[in-house]
């Protein structure tokens, strides 16, 4: 009996080897496109497309109304805020389809048995889900600028206007952040995308009633305390702090504090998040 060696045509790879920064570019662009169902199916795109076009009509209709009546209906931070329930439900979707997905399937032994490394993965992730959030919001503030300088007579007020948006495209990022390492993080530990969602979810409703509940039976820094103890309001809380607002509940005094607990909120939840991907098996 003769042993016999076939050559199949396999060949060693003779290219550039691009290293672990194009992984970690080009997972992000995956998972950004991912976050609007670009490059998959169109029942992928229909919900996070359905609620940019409903975040988009509330920025075209307050437009709208500026350039008829010459009054702006909501500053360019409040608009963040008008919109945060579609934003969470956003963010409730999209961050298990980022993560659960990888999950559940099994593929992270194949990320990781390139040059990416287990944070660049997270990195990734979570970079891809706080673009995805901050374009949802920046666009149409971009409507609502574009239709706010076009009312204006003159280019000293259109300046004022552009710093403005320049706040409040600061403000969505800052929101951006915020709600996505929260989301990421906790979409991280669950490998089902449906529980995951109602687990990112709960998240922010189920700490609503906490802070209603302070602001009912506290007294008076209670009360403007209170909302540091859900996402919402906390986030409220440092707009009203930076921007200023008149008869807001909260944040008071205490502003300093909303702005200090964000920070810790937002590194507890990225180390979580960096903690988990450590010790996911391979």
């Amino acid at each position: 009996m003769t042993s016999v060696i076939h050559d199949i045509g396999y060949q060693r790879y003779q290219g550039a080897r691009l290293g672990r920064g194009f992984a970690v570019r080009s997972l992000y662009l995956h998972s950004l496109r991912a976050a609007y169902g670009i490059g998959r199916s169109a029942k992928a795109k229909i919900f996070p497309w359905l609620v940019a076009g409903l975040v988009l009509s509330v920025a075209a209709v307050a437009a709208a109304v500026r350039a008829i009546t010459g009054e702006a209906v909501m500053d360019y931070p409040g608009f963040s805020d008008a919109v945060v329930v579609l934003v969470v439900l956003f963010i409730a979707v999209v961050a298990p389809e980022l993560v659960s997905r990888d999950l559940r399937s099994g593929v992270l032994a194949l990320y990781f048995s390139r040059p990416l490394r287990r944070g660049d993965y997270a990195w990734a992730k979570l970079a891809a889900l706080v673009s995805a959030v901050w374009l949802l919001l920046a666009l149409p503030l971009l409507v609502m600028f574009v239709g706010g300088a076009f009312s204006l007579d003159t280019w000293s007020a259109v300046w004022t206007e552009a710093r403005d948006f320049a706040g409040g495209l600061g403000y969505a990022a800052l929101c951006a952040v915020l709600f996505g390492s929260i989301a990421l993080a906790i979409a991280s530990l669950i490998g089902r995308r449906a529980v995951a969602a109602g687990a990112v979810v709960a998240a922010f409703l189920v700490t609503t009633p906490v802070v209603g509940l302070l602001s009912a039976v506290g007294g008076d820094a209670v009360q403007k305390l209170a909302g540091l103890f859900s996402p919402g309001t906390l986030i409220l809380g440092v707009r009203v702090w930076l921007f200023g607002e008149e008869g807001a509940p909260y944040p008071g005094e205490y502003g300093v504090w909303y702005g200090v607990v964000t920070v810790a909120v937002v590194a507890a939840f990225i180390g979580l998040l960096l903690v988990r991907y450590r010790r996911v098996q391979r």
